[in-house]
């Protein structure tokens, strides 16, 4: 392996690592806030984050056009941030029902649904990608059901749901990429994504524990303050200087780091780095965060978890068979 591949694995592994971490810090950031508010904030910071690219033009050429084509790169952006928008805000409120570990291996479906969901719009998939969600099911089932005594973890079940969608996001990002440079594709679909978050908390987030209490009788509720009252908090005093550092780290993370210095690393290791190479880096995001989860937070994975762990890990790079073939080849 030359010095240049080797350099874009190690980016692509700290890229994993970051963001199998950032499952860490959502589950941190919901003691402090609410999942909206959450979110609201770290794509702000991730669309910031992303501005001095945009400035710069680090995102590519944009073709010239006139009215029609901006307006096609709004639709496009607005899309894509609606769909973000659906997949965290799942991801986030799934949090609260499983465990870090269980929330990092279940979106990582979206590797297993996204060709699935291609043959609906007329792409082609071989056999790897069906035996691949037969693993990943098998997979799901033991981090699951049999965890569960034979009833699903319903923070699980939303969580699939937000695999689902994150599926969806991927298709609509490959096709709207052809018309509106990334970069600026990225930081206005994280912009949009904020903007509903913001709205959501403000509308939703003093509802949802009652909420939450009526999909799960054991659900213990969480210690957060909704939006309006946690802004009240600050502006009175009453929310302390060390709850507002200690939230604060969490969000950080998860909009500078996950979004913002994590893109830019896949961006540029993904230049140099054979796909085989990508695939199999980037489905360990889900294992760094079990690994933080455990670590971290103190979660205790029984051996039927660590199975099902092994199971989906497993059918993800069944299912991306045909890429890491033929980057192997190369």
């Amino acid at each position: 392996m030359n010095k240049q591949a080797l350099r874009s694995d190690l980016l692509l592994l700290l890229t994993a690592a970051i963001w199998g971490f950032g499952f860490v810090a959502q589950r941190s950031g919901m003691e402090y806030t609410g999942p909206f508010t959450y979110n609201a904030i770290r794509f702000m910071l991730g669309s910031l984050s992303l501005l001095p690219l945009v400035v710069l033009g680090k995102g590519g050429d944009i073709p010239p056009g006139g009215a029609y084509e901006r307006g096609k790169a709004a639709a496009s952006v607005i899309i894509a941030g609606s769909c973000l928008f659906a997949a965290v805000a799942l991801q986030q409120i799934g949090l609260m029902f499983t465990t870090v570990g269980n929330s990092g291996f279940i979106t990582s479906l979206y590797v297993v649904l996204t060709p699935i969901f291609g043959v609906f719009l007329g792409r082609k998939t071989g056999l790897p990608t069906w035996v691949g969600a037969f693993v990943t099911l098998a997979g799901l089932y033991c981090l699951s059901a049999v965890k569960s005594g034979g009833g699903i973890n319903p923070g699980d079940i939303i969580t699939a749901a937000c695999a689902a969608l994150f599926a969806c996001h991927v298709l609509v990002i490959d096709r709207f990429v052809k018309h509106i440079d990334p970069i600026r594709l990225s930081a206005g679909q994280f912009a949009w994504c904020s903007l509903l978050a913001l709205i959501a908390a403000l509308l939703l987030e003093p509802h949802i524990n009652s909420w939450a209490s009526l999909i799960s009788g054991a659900y213990e509720g969480q210690p957060w303050r909704p939006l309006p009252v946690l802004v009240s908090s600050l502006m009175d005093g009453s929310f302390s200087r060390r709850n507002f550092i200690s939230g604060a780290i969490p969000i950080l993370y998860g909009g500078l780091a996950s979004v913002g210095i994590a893109y830019t690393l896949q961006v540029v290791a993904q230049k140099n780095a054979p796909p085989a190479h990508a695939t199999i880096i980037l489905c360990l995001e889900s294992s760094f965060a079990a690994f933080g989860g455990i670590v971290i937070l103190g979660e205790k994975p029984g051996a039927f978890t660590f199975l099902g762990f092994a199971l989906m890990l497993v059918g993800m790079l069944i299912s991306q068979w045909e890429v890491i073939a033929g980057g192997n080849r190369r």
